[in-house]
């Protein structure tokens, strides 16, 4: 690798860095399926351990040997340069020491990921990279095999999603999904009984499904707000809801995310 110290931003390999938003990234000519932008060195080392390749990396100079031994085996350059020039560059403070330019992977058939899974989390258009972050890190710890994210769902690879799972959405299997109908099909053709987290009279108690739950469960969680579409309900083998205290009827889809998965760790499936 080579380390540049720049004094400038005249470096045309530096556009990667120049207040580019997520989209922007994501369409980056000279990388076949776009970019992403890796913050800090802990997330820096999930992608490379994840085999995602970086493409170059920027850092201050108190970060610039870290991120050396990070991409240790990659012909890629380390620019580092004054906390200003930086900052003028990307628009923000690199209060995390170092930053980093990663190309996107492929994302694979949602068959290959349904294969071997047992348990299986759906997003359905939670708008909220935010929330999307927050699921990918609780359902990371807790033992999700997979995530499947609808068409409409927030890019898990953005970089507020990223930061705020920590790196966890390097680490979870995840891929788009198509609509409904195909999507019910391909669940269960795998054996994956469907089941809806939402508000309906007609909802079973969480404790009472995770007691009995299938060996392969899909839990489908919607977003902020309006919860999951009518097509999702009915797509479902079961709605699930979780009991609820001092009148209040749900909780922040993150934390609904990881109290689900937390009942169905260990469930008999």
């Amino acid at each position: 690798m080579t380390v540049i110290e720049i004094t400038s931003l005249d470096d045309p390999r530096l556009v990667d860095y120049a207040h580019l938003t997520d989209v922007a990234l994501k369409k980056s000519r000279g990388a076949e399926h776009g970019l992403y932008i890796a913050e800090s060195l802990l997330v820096l080392q999930r992608a490379i351990a994840a085999g995602h390749r970086p493409r170059s990396v920027l850092a201050l100079g108190t970060s610039r040997a870290d991120a050396v031994e990070a991409i240790r085996g990659f012909d890629v350059p380390v620019f580092s340069g004054p906390p200003e020039l930086l900052e003028e560059l990307t628009g923000y403070l690199l209060h995390r020491g170092l930053i980093a330019s990663m190309e996107r992977p492929p994302l694979p058939p949602p068959a290959e990921l349904l294969r071997d899974a047992r348990r299986i989390v759906i997003l359905e258009d939670v708008a909220d990279p935010t929330n999307v972050g927050a699921i990918f890190r609780s359902v990371a710890a807790i033992g999700a095999d997979a995530v499947l994210v609808t068409p409409r769902c927030s890019d898990p690879f953005y970089r507020r999603a990223i930061r705020v799972s920590m790196g966890t959405v390097l680490q979870v299997p995840w891929t788009r999904t198509g609509e409904w109908s195909s999507t019910r099909a391909l669940l269960a053709e795998h054996g994956f009984h469907v089941a809806a987290l939402a508000l309906s009279p007609e909802a079973v108690d969480l404790r009472a499904f995770a007691a009995g739950a299938p060996e392969r469960v899909a839990l489908v969680l919607g977003a902020e707000g309006y919860g999951l579409t009518a097509e999702a309900i009915a797509a479902a083998d079961t709605v699930v809801s979780i009991p609820m205290a001092h009148g209040i009827d749900s909780l922040n889809v993150a934390a609904t995310a990881a109290v689900a998965m937390w009942a169905l760790a260990g469930s008999p499936g």
